[in-house]
């Protein structure tokens, strides 16, 4: 609902509420945006400022409450009064006053290639003017989540350069923490809170993508707030290129918050006539914490993000290449890695690098897409249909936006690469490839096209493996002319199921998840690592967004063994897949696999698409009925005390049938202690226990009941943790990296 009395506009949406004043002034004052409200209330919200504050600049010199830079804004101009951040730089002074208003069932399209937000919606549209320009703000009420964007026109006579353009400003009364996600490859997603004072605090992209450096989400909470209590306001951005935010507090005790593409390098030059509109901004409040906060951003990803298609299917469980085979690999060991595959449970084959041209390592062939005779006598269609005839869907990586100077293509079309004027910098022996061209768009869409169409390809893993280094003021329209070509491909092919890749989550973004329902979070594989990323990425983006593999143990990038059960457990919480050489498992660790593949094909609508919680330890998703909950430990502690697994969003008048998915234990891993589980005296290092050990197992921590909702939301004691010196079923033997799943479902024949 949108209310306009006099100059006020109240929009309501579910719990929350947003509340605009028009001032004398003709500025957009923000009086509320959180817990829901009455419009008629607005008074309740108004900053007076009485006699002001000295040194203020006033646009009626007879009116202390006419100095813009101590006033509340929804937007604001530069060199006129208020000296916090402007949304807007043009090179001089801008004022931009109310002009009018319309209130819009449902959504306002984009001119531009942008991907927005889709759905039942009701939108506000405050049209500003300045001599010579026309400024458009759209705020746009979904469930639980507001939208806003701008839109400017030149309506003059002179050409206007555009150097910085926001999508959004807010400014908030009261104190603040701003969470951030920051890292690097292998190392995405790591959490940092910070308090916003009087100094800037920034998060910003400028490698060319939304980065893996800093992602474009964020958070500001009120001191206190915890996991499900307190005040949090939730912001994101549809867009997948150089991003900017930024919050500073004032004098007054307003926090101003502003959001859009970064304006390192950014220069658009608007001819009369001309129109440049932002990325759509996403943000959302809750008084329930982060959680709260959390619950909201998924809802809206998974309701207005994602593609239609893909909202409801459940994703299937693939096996990729990569780790196994890397570039070495032909028809033949593809297809007895299907098999295996196969038998193991995997639905999806996917076929990663080294198909095409002589990709034999990663110095040359990307550009080029005329499959490898070599590797692939029978071509992709040959290996695709054998994919098919085991029962297996097929899939194929590509990395269509980079170019090695050893290829075909860079020969023939040296001028499609992205240059700067200076000698060429590669980064993993390529260079990215211009897609501001038209003739560069027009040759990946006709390339990735005819290879999706020459085979039975239901999958891509869209890959780009390079930051930017010349792109400069190129890169918002780099940026647009990547979702043209990602439009033309998969716009006639809405059957494929795109996950987007960028060196891992180097491009983990709304923008992309607008064409594609998943996103390969990061090359890091390792569970323990995996449990900081997917953790940080759920603050922001549900579980369903999560590309999740279960890879070989020592792993790649930290040379840390972990169970295999945690590996699982943890891939859980995504969208599952196995990644390693299959030759190299043994048979308990075969049917380890078939076990962990068959319970996630169970519960997998529950996995993908339950609601997502943070546990203390652990993660929880639920659809109401059935609760799947895991701990996670590191190192284990000698004598350790009792664990508390402690649930949330149960019913406490319900009774619950409590259980833990079964997992075993080898028995090599007790070494010299080995003589305390099996009657005889074994050499830990001798043959007889290493054969033993590839066949042997024992169960581990069962545990079983039936209970009340209310004992599990006030927390259960679960069985102990390995004590030293000897096996008992009835405790938790995995020791370091060790990890539970329990399994809770509403029992519907007893009553609490």
């Amino acid at each position: 609902m949108i209310v306009h009395r006099d100059n006020i506009f109240g929009l309501h949406r579910g719990d929350y509420s947003l509340l605009l004043r028009l001032n004398a002034y003709g500025l957009v004052e923000l009086l509320h945006f959180g817990e829901a409200v009455e419009t008629a209330d607005w008074q309740a919200f108004l900053c007076q400022p009485g006699l002001g504050w000295g040194s203020s600049i006033l646009l009626d010199d007879k009116d202390t409450a006419s100095c813009p830079d101590s006033l509340p804004l929804a937007w604001s101009g530069s060199g006129r009064g208020d000296y916090r951040e402007s949304p807007l730089e043009l090179g001089t002074a801008t004022d931009f006053r109310y002009a009018s208003h319309e209130i819009i069932d449902g959504i306002v399209a984009m001119d531009s290639p942008l991907p927005q937000a889709k759905g039942l919606a009701k939108t506000l549209k405050i049209t500003m003017t300045q001599p010579g320009a026309e400024l458009n703000l759209y705020f746009t009420l979904f469930d639980g989540v507001l939208t806003r964007r701008a839109r400017l026109q030149n309506t003059g006579d002179a050409p206007i350069t555009v150097t910085k353009f926001m999508s959004s400003l807010l400014d908030l009364p009261g104190d603040y923490e701003m969470t951030t996600f920051d890292g690097g490859w292998i190392a995405e997603a790591r959490k940092h809170r910070v308090p916003v004072l009087d100094s800037r605090i920034v998060n910003e992209s400028t490698t060319g993508a939304s980065s893996n450096r800093h992602n474009p989400g964020f958070l500001l909470s009120e001191p206190g707030a915890t996991e499900d209590a307190g005040r949090v306001y939730g912001f994101n951005l549809i867009y997948s290129g150089n991003h900017y935010a930024a919050a500073q507090r004032s004098l007054q005790g307003l926090t101003r918050v502003v959001q859009g593409i970064s304006p390192n390098n950014f220069a658009k030059i608007l001819e009369p006539g001309a129109v440049f509109e932002t990325p759509e901004a996403v943000m959302a409040f809750s008084d329930q914490g982060f959680g709260g906060l959390s619950e909201k951003m998924h809802r809206f990803v998974h309701d207005h993000i994602i593609p239609r298609q893909f909202r409801e299917k459940e994703r299937p469980v693939l096996f990729n290449s990569w780790e196994g085979c890397m570039f070495d690999f032909d028809h033949r060991r593809l297809v007895n890695l299907a098999k295996e595959a196969k038998s193991l449970g995997c639905e999806l084959f996917v076929l990663d690098d080294g198909w095409f041209g002589q990709r034999n390592d990663d110095t040359a062939g990307l550009g080029d897409y005329n499959v490898n005779p070599k590797k692939l006598p029978h071509g992709l269609k040959g290996l695709g249909d054998k994919i098919r005839s085991l029962g297996m869907e097929f899939g194929l990586w590509f990395e269509p936006e980079s170019v090695n100077p050893d290829s075909d293509l860079y020969r023939a079309h040296p001028d499609w690469a992205l240059t700067d004027g200076f000698q060429p910098l590669l980064g993993r022996h390529q260079l990215l490839l211009d897609l501001t061209k038209p003739e560069v768009r027009d040759y990946i869409v006709e390339n990735v096209g005819r290879t999706l169409d020459s085979a039975p390809i239901s999958y891509v893993k869209w890959d780009m493996n390079r930051h930017s280094t010349a792109l400069g003021a190129k890169a918002h329209d780099y940026i647009l002319g990547l979702y043209e070509v990602l439009r033309r491909i998969f716009g006639p092919r809405p059957e494929i199921l795109l996950e987007s890749c960028s060196s891992g989550g180097n491009r983990f973004d709304l923008g992309m998840l607008c064409f594609g329902p998943q996103i390969w979070c990061s090359d890091n594989t390792d569970p323990m690592e995996r449990q900081t990323i997917q953790g940080n990425l759920s603050y922001l983006y549900p579980q369903s967004t999560f590309g999740a593999h279960v890879s070989a143990a020592p792993h790649a990038q930290t040379l840390r063994s972990t169970p295999l059960c945690t590996r699982a457990n943890v891939s859980f919480f995504g969208c599952l897949g196995y990644e390693l050489d299959l030759k190299h498992l043994i048979s308990i660790e075969k049917k380890e696999i078939q076990g962990q593949i068959e319970l996630y094909k169970q519960y997998r609508k529950v996995f993908q698409f339950g609601t997502f919680r943070r546990l203390q330890g652990g993660w929880q998703v639920s659809d109401g009925k059935i609760t799947l909950a895991a701990t996670f430990r590191g190192l284990v502690p000698a004598a350790p005390g009792y664990g508390t697994l402690r649930l949330k969003g149960l019913d406490r008048h319900k009774r619950y049938r409590f259980r833990t998915n079964p997992q075993k234990l080898r028995i090599g891993q007790f070494g010299n202690l080995v003589k305390h589980v099996v009657p005889v005296n074994l050499n830990p290092n001798g043959v007889l226990l290493r054969t033993a050990d590839r066949h042997i197992t024992l169960p581990d921590g069962i545990q079983e009941m039936t209970i009340s909702g209310a004992a599990l939301l006030a927390g259960i004691r679960l069985l102990p943790v390995f004590r030293g010196t000897g096996y008992d079923k009835n405790q938790r033997t995995l020791t370091d990296f060790g990890s539970e799943l329990y399994i809770i479902e509403e029992d519907s024949h007893e009553k609490s």
